[in-house]
């Protein structure tokens, strides 16, 4: 190949990597907007907090998760996905396995092992104190997909980076496996009312906004149930999949912050370092 054809090939991968890059937020985006539609539409739950305040407190907060994502997380897992794929660590690389059915597998031990660290974000009290603000909302739509604080995307940094390198996780295979999470967590937090014989199929299968409606539920036994943010089988297998609520009797939030003077962005942003039973 001549130092020309070498510089064509370059520049073509070059504007693909470009184009690919691009593609991904549109239709993330796209799906977004089709979901708020469509909760509007055909709402599942009745809106308690309706109001572009809401909303823009959502966005807000996402706005400066999506900024700890990419100041700490991205620098330290991207290196390390290259460094698996160059060196064949962790568990996937050593499998006897083709190409797809080794990145299908990465993508279950992902998503179980976020099955995992969301259970963790429940019960170790530091992790509940940083997660307690996206269970904060008063409602529960496609916006609340986005309200995570930024210490609690801090202290995933760690987790994200054992799960790249015990699993064995390519730079490819973790950009397909985030880009169907963050469909997934839109899809399930979205307050779309699914007709019930397609909602009792999907429930089998992935996190539906019924199972999920039932987390973001005041009460303590219906909230530390389906925790799953994918594949609904890990609720199934230890024990914690719940689906006997009825949608309309759920409160959703916590039950110490039902005023919305308790929930706005500052108190939000403050959150974690409130002591969650001193909370008035």
């Amino acid at each position: 190949m001549s130092g020309v054809q070498r510089y064509r090939a370059t520049l073509a991968r070059v504007e693909a990597h470009k184009l690919t890059r691009w593609i991904e937020p549109v239709l993330l985006g796209a799906l977004f907007g089709a979901l708020a539609v469509a909760e509007r539409r055909r709402p599942l739950r009745r809106r308690e907090n309706p109001g572009a305040r809401r909303i823009g407190r959502n966005l807000a907060l996402g706005v400066a998760a999506a900024g700890a994502v990419g100041l700490l997380e991205r620098p330290v897992v991207a290196p390390l996905a290259r460094m698996v794929a160059q060196r064949s660590w962790g568990l996937i690389p050593r499998l006897p396995l083709g190409d797809a059915a080794k990145a299908a597998l990465c993508v279950v031990l992902l998503d179980y092992s976020l099955y995992l660290w969301h259970v963790l974000l429940h019960r170790v009290p530091l992790l509940w104190r940083c997660h307690r603000p996206h269970h904060a909302d008063l409602d529960l739509d496609v916006t609340t997909a986005l309200r995570f604080h930024v210490s609690e995307l801090a202290l995933s940094v760690p987790w994200r980076a054992l799960q790249v390198v015990v699993i064995g996780v390519p730079p490819r295979t973790l950009s397909l496996w985030q880009a169907l999470t963050l469909a997934e967590v839109m899809f399930h937090h979205s307050n779309v009312r699914l007709p019930v014989r397609v909602e009792s199929v999907l429930c089998r299968l992935i996190a539906t906004p019924r199972l999920h409606g039932i987390h973001h539920s005041v009460i303590d036994a219906e909230r530390s149930s389906n925790y799953s943010s994918g594949f609904t089988v890990w609720d199934l297998l230890h024990g914690t999949a719940r689906l006997d609520v009825h949608q309309q009797a759920i409160v959703v939030g916590l039950p110490d912050l039902r005023d919305r003077s308790q929930v706005t962005l500052a108190r939000t942003l403050v959150m974690p370092g409130e002591d969650p039973g001193a909370v008035l």
